[in-house]
C-alpha cells in the first residue's frame, strides 16, 4: 500500500493499546489510518500488556525523546511460586515452588527495598540493544551475554490486593523500569519465585488511561483525536520569544535572553491552556528548553547557556511550523 505523505498531521495521540499487539503493530495501523510515515511511539509496551501508549505524528516525532522521559504508573498482577524465562506469563516455566508460606506482612516488609533508586538487571528477552542487536534476538539464538544492569527510580509501590498466588500492585516509576523484573525480584526475595501475569499502564506523564482512545475511536475521529504537540513538553521550561528573536533562532542563530524574559511554567497541559506566564530571571543551565511563539506554539528546542556573563539560547531542534 502506497502511503500518501502529502497530508500533514502534527500532533500527539493518547492511545489505549490493546493486548495482543506490539507497539510496532500499532504504528503500522496508524500509518495506514492517517496516510503518513512519520509516526513514533513513546515507550514500548509488551505485546500482552495494555494501557496508555503515547504516539507522536509529524513534527511531534522530533519531541519523542522528551516524552519518553516522563514518569509512568502501572497496575500489575504478580503470580507467586513460578519463575519463567521471560519473567512474565508468556515465557516457559523455569522453577515451581510452594508459595503458601508467603503472607501479606512478609511482602509488605520487603516492599521498601524496591522503592527509591534501585538496580535492575535487564531481562534477557527485552528490546534493549547490545552492540546494535536486541537482547531478545540473542536470547532466542542461545547467545550468552553479560548482564545489562541499570539504575531506575521507583517512586511508589503499593499492594492493592493480596490473594495468593495472585498479588495486584500499583507502581509509580521512572523511565526504563521493567515491571516484570520487579515481580521476578520480589519473588526471589520471598524465596518462592514469581512472574508478571498481567500489566496495565495507567499513566505516562500527563497522559492518563481515563483520557485515552482505542484504535477504533482514533480511526473514527482521525485528526480530531490528535492533541497538540505541546503535550510533549511536560516538565520542560518554556520561553516565549517575540517574532524578531524567533526568526533568528529558527535560522540557526543564537539569541541573547533578556534578563527578565517571559517563562511559561509548564503544568503538563498544552501551551494554550497554560496559566499566565510569570516573569523571572533565567537560571543558567545547559538543559534543553522549549521556545514558543507568542501564540503558545512550540517552535524550537534550545540549550540555555552562559557566554561572557550573558544568558544565551542556542537552537538544538528547529521545528517546521508556521507562527
Amino acid at each position: 500500500m502506497e502511503i500518501n505523505t502529502a497530508t500533514n498531521y502534527d500532533g500527539v495521540l493518547n492511545l489505549l493499546k490493546p493486548p495482543g499487539m506490539t507497539s510496532h503493530d500499532v504504528v503500522s495501523f496508524l500509518r495506514r489510518q492517517f496516510g503518513i510515515k512519520k509516526i513514533g511511539h513513546a515507550g514500548t509496551l509488551d505485546p500482552q500488556a495494555a494501557g496508555v501508549l503515547p504516539l507522536c505524528l509529524g513534527q511531534g516525532t522530533r519531541l519523542l525523546e522528551y516524552l519518553m522521559d516522563h514518569d509512568k504508573e502501572y497496575l500489575c498482577e504478580m503470580t507467586l511460586g513460578v519463575t519463567t524465562t521471560t519473567q512474565d506469563a508468556w515465557g516457559e516455566a523455569v522453577t515451581c515452588r510452594d508459595y503458601r508460606q508467603v503472607t501479606l506482612e512478609m511482602l509488605q516488609n520487603i516492599l521498601p527495598r524496591f522503592v527509591g533508586e534501585i538496580t535492575q538487571t535487564v531481562p534477557a528477552f527485552s528490546a534493549v540493544k547490545v552492540q546494535g542487536v536486541p537482547l531478545y534476538k540473542r536470547a532466542r539464538q542461545g547467545v550468552e551475554i553479560s548482564p545489562v544492569v541499570r539504575r531506575v527510580k521507583i517512586y511508589h509501590l503499593e499492594i492493592v490486593k493480596f490473594a495468593p498466588p495472585k498479588v495486584t500492585m500499583f507502581i509509580h516509576c521512572g523511565k526504563g523500569t521493567y515491571i516484570r523484573t520487579i515481580c521476578h525480584d520480589l519473588g526471589e526475595e520471598l524465596g518462592v519465585g514469581a512472574h508478571l501475569s498481567f500489566l496495565l499502564r495507567t499513566r505516562v506523564g500527563s497522559f492518563s488511561l481515563a483520557d485515552s482512545l482505542t484504535l477504533e475511536e482514533i480511526a473514527l475521529l482521525q485528526e480530531k483525536s490528535l492533541l497538540p504537540i505541546e503535550y510533549c513538553l511536560q516538565g520542560m521550561r518554556q520561553f516565549v520569544l517575540a517574532d524578531a528573536d524567533l526568526r533568528r533562532i529558527k535560522a540557526g542563530q543564537k539569541v541573547v535572553l533578556p534578563e527578565r524574559q517571559k517563562i511559561v511554567k509548564n503544568t503538563g497541559l498544552t501551551a494554550r491552556h497554560t496559566p499566565a506566564a510569570s516573569q523571572a530571571e533565567a537560571d543558567v543551565t545547559e538543559a534543553d528548553v522549549a521556545v514558543l511563539d507568542e501564540h503558545g506554539k512550540i517552535q524550537v528546542i534550545a540549550s540555555i547557556l552562559s557566554e561572557n556573563a550573558t544568558t544565551i539560547l542556542k537552537p538544538k531542534k528547529v521545528l517546521n511550523r508556521d507562527y
